[in-house]
């Protein structure tokens, strides 16, 4: 209870806590730290961010509930896992070969009036409110068992999931996922519980599951944005000097963070090649048409019990734009 109980270091500064279940070698927690760190700077004697990596305070499920209930004041966010239980048109995000970047990403839920009434609902009903973007990564396929350089390849393999729109594309490929939170992936990996999973590169060096995954396959399926969102019954009673401090630091590392996830995101696999022995295999032509076929025919309609048919014919105008 002392734990999670709001407190403060003296009569003007103001302690929060930063709750994120990124191991410290994740791109995404480099990225909380910097922000901690900057805000720190900067708010030092008005405000003070302590940062809580690896789940120590709430996992990868449980910090949307956590900032909704004001167990804590700020948190490290993925969308396709904590947006989706409060407004199944999030599922957007992970539609396979629709957006091109982030920055095309974002621009649906900024921009577009469907895709901005689905973000405006999530914020209201969650009671939080966004601080910075912190993306995880563009994801890909890994396996421990055998090369991925085929559709054919992840027949009879043993997937976990983390997002349920993950679940149809496992089933479409012939591979029977199941459901893990993040930290069960390593000892799952290690005693045969599963031997595949989509994840961003980032991931497999952060948690050290390089040490059993030994292939992968792009090209890359779509990319995990990740968020700093506040409790927001605790930023409205902020004084506005700290909320301009934290909102300044919230647009330096969204797009610091943002500009360097891909460059981040080549430089593991590289290591994954060199360093661990890790193989790579990139489908094109005839096995790309494939596997962008079965998107198409199978998963998509899945898919689509995920999304409102308006909404989703939207994203696709979108994407055609």
């Amino acid at each position: 209870m002392a734990v999670l109980t709001p407190f403060s270091a003296g009569a003007e500064e103001i302690v929060a806590r930063l709750s994120y279940h990124w191991a410290p070698a994740h791109h995404s927690a480099i990225y909380c730290q910097k922000f901690a760190d900057r805000v720190n700077e900067r708010g030092a004697g008005k405000i003070r961010i302590e940062t809580y990596p690896s789940g120590q305070l709430f996992g990868i499920r449980e910090i949307m509930g956590a900032l909704t209930s004001g167990a804590v004041e700020l948190g490290g966010v993925v969308g396709t896992v904590s947006f989706p239980p409060v407004n199944k048109n999030y599922n957007a995000e992970g539609l396979p070969g629709v957006f091109q970047s982030f920055d095309h990403l974002r621009g649906f839920f900024r921009d577009d009036p469907a895709g901005k009434a689905v973000w405006d609902n999530i914020l209201k009903r969650t009671l939080t409110t966004f601080v910075a973007y912190n993306p995880t990564g563009p994801y890909m396929s890994f396996s421990a068992v055998r090369p991925l350089d085929s559709v054919e390849a992840f027949q009879g393999l043993k997937p976990r999931y983390l997002a349920g729109l993950e679940r149809p594309r496992w089933e479409a490929l012939g591979a029977s996922a199941i459901s893990l939170p993040t930290r069960e992936v390593y000892t799952s990996l290690q005693n045969g519980m599963i031997d595949t999973l989509s994840t961003v590169p980032s991931a497999i060096k952060a948690y050290s599951w390089w040490e059993y995954l030994k292939f992968g396959q792009k090209p890359y399926q779509f990319f995990a944005d990740a968020f700093i969102l506040g409790n927001q019954r605790w930023w409205d009673g902020l004084p506005d000097d700290v909320k301009q401090i934290l909102l300044e630091v919230g647009e330096e590392i969204s797009k610091e963070s943002t500009e360097s996830i891909m460059r981040f995101s080549d430089e593991v696999l590289e290591e994954f090649v060199k360093e661990q022995g890790g193989r790579v295999d990139e489908l094109s032509g005839e096995e790309l048409a494939k596997l962008e076929a079965i998107d198409r025919e199978k998963v998509l309609p899945a898919i689509k019990d995920l999304i409102d048919a308006d909404v989703l014919k939207a994203v696709q105008d979108y994407a055609a734009k």
